[in-house]
């Protein structure tokens, strides 16, 4: 990304919480079967970006619309504030801003890297700080994936306090903590997202990690190396105690994570319900992973499809900018120790992978992902990947316009797998105008567009949450 992305009206913050009820359907007609709330979770700066801040680090704002039977119920925006709750590692810095899930009748807006979830009501006003009734802790996961046999959500977690350990913990559908289990790591990487698949959970252990040299920018300079060298000494050896970790300077200096090509890349594989030394590790070439579209196993092979960066936050330390990520398929084989395959599937730029999360974990056909310039920068083209054929649909929704995320929704329970819509959230350069834009799933055919009154910052994550 060039500097202009600092600039961008994309990424300017907006400073007013909103409230818009009935919404008129700008263009088409809203399937009827939509009927819950669309929300999505990014972060929105406390003022203009400068050259030297990290975009990650703004604080959550929700943005959200309740549908129902056509119609557009409501528009709200709501900052993200944690409140007081009981929790461990409660640092200063953005409140949950990465993503926004349903689960046992909850609304949680979610980060990660030790920052806690934070209730939302069903109009978006913050509850409170969540934390599984003190089981799961402060820290959680941007992407937790749910079984969809099951009901249960499992996520990894990560943060720099828990030494050379990742927790991997699974909640039941009523919100009770099944298990947690602590997972050995290279050292203390920053681990966005996770793979899991009906007989195991795959960990992305890649060279991403914590940076003590960011972690303590802010402390005096007199002390600041022997700062650095301290919690140095410390990071992805040993867990560090509570109330040291509340007190180290610097906790809010900036994206204290940063690319060490001396960190050995692996995957490592953990068969569902064992313990951590049932994990076993393979090499792969050094290489970053956002964000994981999904996996399956097959025979005595995984199959992961996964959107690979060449690398992250080496020489730009503040915006992914380090080289195109692509669609990659990596076949683990855990029988003849052959290690992992990898393939290309799109040499095209790509993010935000999802699917229908109803065969999360189980073989999948379809991908839907945003593509992306040759700068890093989200275009208006979305692209439907058909991992069967090989083939891929486009939609290009225009010049100047930048998609976010956009999620499947499907027409009905028993619906195939891509009988339904795709919706997300568009943003138009020109005319400064953010819109809900619905697709047809199958062709990528609008469906309807729903201009709102407001623009809405770039952001990261979301989720339909039906009624």
């Amino acid at each position: 990304m060039t500097s202009d992305f600092f600039h961008d009206s994309h990424i300017r913050p907006v400073h007013e919480e909103g409230t818009f009820l009935d919404l008129p359907v700008t263009t088409g007609q809203l399937p009827s079967f939509l009927t819950g709330r669309y929300l999505r979770n990014g972060p929105n700066p406390a003022g203009p970006l400068r050259a030297d801040q990290h975009w990650f680090l703004g604080q959550g704002m929700v943005h959200g619309l309740a549908l129902e039977a056509g119609r557009v119920r409501w528009y709200r925006s709501r900052r993200v504030h944690a409140g007081r709750g009981r929790t461990a590692y409660v640092l200063r810095g953005p409140a949950a801003n990465t993503n926004v899930i349903g689960h046992a009748g909850r609304t949680l807006a979610l980060i990660e890297a030790g920052a806690p979830c934070v209730e939302l009501t069903r109009e978006l006003d913050s509850v409170g700080i969540y934390d599984f009734g003190g089981r799961v802790g402060g820290a959680y996961s941007a992407h937790p994936h749910r079984d969809p046999l099951t009901g249960d959500l499992h996520a990894l977690s990560y943060h720099f306090g828990m030494g050379n350990q990742v927790q991997y913990s699974v909640v039941d559908p009523q919100g009770s903590v099944r298990s947690v289990e602590r997972i050995t790591v290279g050292g203390s990487p920053m681990v966005h997202d996770f793979s899991l698949t009906a007989g195991h959970v795959v960990i992305y252990d890649l060279p991403v990690v914590f940076d003590p040299t960011i972690a303590t920018a802010t402390a005096p300079r007199a002390l600041r190396t022997a700062a650095g060298a301290a919690v140095g000494g410390l990071v992805g050896r040993v867990r560090i105690p509570e109330p040291i970790l509340t007190r180290l300077p610097g906790s809010g200096a900036g994206f204290p994570y940063s690319w060490k090509s001396s960190y050995p890349a692996r995957v490592g594989v953990l068969p569902r319900g064992r313990r951590d030394a049932d994990v076993r590790w393979f090499d792969i070439p050094a290489c970053y992973v956002f964000h994981a579209m999904n996996a399956y196993d097959e025979g005595s092979r995984i199959v992961l499809d996964v959107v690979v960066h060449p690398r992250m936050f080496d020489r730009s330390r503040l915006v992914p900018d380090e080289g195109a990520p692509t669609l990659q398929r990596w076949v683990v084989d855990l029988e003849s120790g052959g290690g992992v395959s990898q393939e290309v599937l799109d040499d095209r730029p790509v993010e935000f992978p999802r699917i229908d999360e109803r065969v999360t974990g189980g073989r999948h056909r379809f991908g839907y992902a945003v593509a992306y310039d040759d700068d890093g920068y989200p275009t208006g083209t979305m692209l439907k990947h058909d991992l069967v054929t090989g083939s891929a649909v486009t939609r290009d929704l225009g010049p100047g316009v930048n998609l976010g995320e956009f999620i499947f929704v499907p027409r009905a329970d028993d619906a195939g797998e891509d009988d339904g819509v795709v919706m997300g959230l568009t943003f138009d350069r020109a005319r400064g105008r953010s819109s809900f834009v619905v697709l047809d799933a199958a062709g990528l055919d609008p469906v309807a567009t729903v201009e709102l009154p407001v623009r809405v910052p770039a952001g990261f994550h979301g989720n339909w949450l039906p009624d």
